[in-house]
């Protein structure tokens, strides 16, 4: 989210128009929006908050002309790219800056191989039903191969599943070794047993998905 302002020298700031001071009143709103998120009954609430800020200025000693906030917004059922982008702007003309610019990014790095493929940064979210086929084929997979009924959840974080589900459409699920508490944690750490378990789980799904 971009806004901009008019520096001047700091010893008269009422001659300019203080970016910062614009920007932080819509990091404001933005705190208070993530409160009122819409929630889903299996996924939860989604998520909006201010993780960096940017500003430009000709010192230290002078008004700032520009500034900028990045939002990381996860998105839960029900909630799209448009409807994201509209809560935002309100929260902007909330903060009474309803001329700020919002920008959703674009991804475009280059590959090892130097191929170069913009996509947008909007990860639809995805849900595959707790009775669908595939769901019920994992989960008589995981009790045969590991002795015990596997429990069916949902992970608080986000994988590349928002690419196989959620833009293409193929089912997915998703089981992997560790506890997802510990994920990006600065004791993060996976018991040699579940490394053992989920491969066991891979191979039985898929002779599962085969008979």
């Amino acid at each position: 989210m971009h806004v901009k302002g008019l520096s001047c020298h700091g010893s008269a700031p009422e001659r300019g128009d203080n970016a910062i001071y614009k920007i932080s009143r819509i990091a404001l709103e933005i705190e208070k929006l993530h409160e009122r998120l819409h929630t889903d009954d299996f996924l939860g609430k989604g998520s909006v908050c201010v993780t960096e800020v940017y500003f430009t200025g000709p010192s230290q000693c002078a008004v700032p002309d520009s500034a900028r906030i990045h939002l990381d917004r996860r998105l839960t059922w029900g909630e799209t790219l448009d409807s994201a982008v509209a809560e935002v702007k309100e929260a902007c003309a909330l903060a009474g800056q309803p001329d700020a610019e919002i920008e959703v990014l674009t991804y475009n790095e280059a590959a090892f191989t130097g191929l170069v493929y913009p996509t947008q940064k909007y990860y639809p979210t995805w849900v595959t039903a707790a009775d669908s086929p595939w769901v019920k084929a994992a989960e008589e997979a995981y009790a045969k191969s590991l002795g015990r009924p596997a429990k069916v959840d949902k992970w608080t974080f986000s994988t590349n599943g928002v690419a196989i589900a959620g833009m293409h459409g193929i089912p997915c699920i998703g089981l992997g070794p560790g506890n997802e508490v510990y994920a990006h944690a600065p004791n993060e750490a996976t018991p040699i047993e579940h490394l053992n378990e989920a491969a066991a789980f891979y191979a039985a799904l898929i002779h599962q998905l085969q008979s």
